[in-house]
């Protein structure tokens, strides 16, 4: 992903919708661009947008309360659906500002990339982003995909990095997100890069609550986990080392159409990418997750924290 979030599923979309509800996080009311805040956008106003799933609805949050308490006019419509929705949402104008992850969002724009740093990950980019939109300053917070196994998986064959599966992948059942299917760094990635072919395909969340039980239960052995989800530690599961990047940099960065990309609404952004960490991400999805806290809770609380509250 990092998100390389889907096209796919209404049916989807209502299991991350709910998942949110039970972490206190926003709602969608079933529109793809349905509004977290009342009345929505209008005109001159900054629309901040997410994809579907928990840590991308509270970077949103985020984004929205930073660029509120510095006076501009915002509104927000979080957790709506896939990349493959909201890019062509904010290529549109219909979406303003959108949480990214710099090397999924570079995968999905050229699924030929082999950038791996964030330097030659943003370069890239740059080069690659329709003339609408602009790249703003990524943080050093980051969130890859992963393969992950359970610890009596990895045990017993052995696992420390992906590289590790091939001779056993054929035995074993990988879960994910429907696109993870056909990404440049899912199935597709793994068979290309690391010869991978495996038993079979469970269709799950994104790197949520089911997938997180599918693997658990041992009816997936490998799961597509995002690398700042507690529940790897919590359920002691092992994250496979990567040695041949198949999961470029993934730092968060702020994606923005520029017809709203003045001074007021760069700088905010770039103030918050400039104080954003991993371990403020980890810190963070937890209260989400495991506390069960607001989402806009906690992004007031980390806020006011960093110096960038109202």
């Amino acid at each position: 992903m990092r998100n390389i979030v889907r096209g796919a599923a209404a049916a989807m979309a209502t299991t991350m919708t709910l998942s949110l509800a039970a972490c206190g996080g926003s709602k969608s009311n079933g529109d793809p661009l349905s509004s977290s805040s009342p009345g929505g956008g209008g005109k001159g106003t900054v629309v901040v947008g997410s994809a579907n799933y928990p840590e991308n609805v509270l970077l949103g949050e985020i984004y929205y309360q930073a660029l509120k308490a510095k006076g501009v006019k915002v509104a927000k419509k979080l957790n709506i659906n896939a990349r493959e929705v909201i890019y062509k949402s904010i290529q549109s104008g219909e979406l303003s500002v959108l949480p990214e992850y710099n090397g999924a969002l570079l995968s999905f724009i050229d699924k030929s990339a082999n950038a791996v740093t964030t330097d030659q990950v943003n370069t890239a980019l740059k080069q690659k982003l329709p003339a609408s939109l602009e790249l703003l300053q990524s943080a050093q917070a980051e969130d890859k995909d992963s393969v992950t196994v359970t610890k009596t998986t990895a045990d017993k064959y052995k696992l420390k990095s992906i590289a590790d599966l091939k001779p056993v992948a054929g035995q074993l059942t990988i879960g994910g997100p429907p696109e993870f299917k056909t990404r440049a760094q899912g199935l597709i990635g793994l068979g290309k890069v690391y010869g991978l072919t495996f038993k079979g395909f469970k269709s799950l969340d994104v790197a949520g609550p089911v997938t997180v039980s599918a693997l658990a239960k041992n009816q997936v052995q490998a799961a597509d986990l995002f690398t700042t989800d507690p529940a790897i530690v919590k359920n002691g599961f092992v994250v496979l080392q990567d040695p041949k990047n198949l999961y470029s940099a993934q730092n968060v960065t702020p994606l923005v159409n520029k017809a709203v990309a003045n001074p007021d609404v760069t700088s905010t952004l770039d103030a918050v990418a400039a104080k954003l960490t991993t371990q403020d991400l980890l810190d963070m999805n937890k209260q989400v997750s495991v506390d069960k806290k607001d989402a806009e809770e906690v992004a007031a609380d980390w806020l006011k924290k960093a110096g960038l509250g109202g």
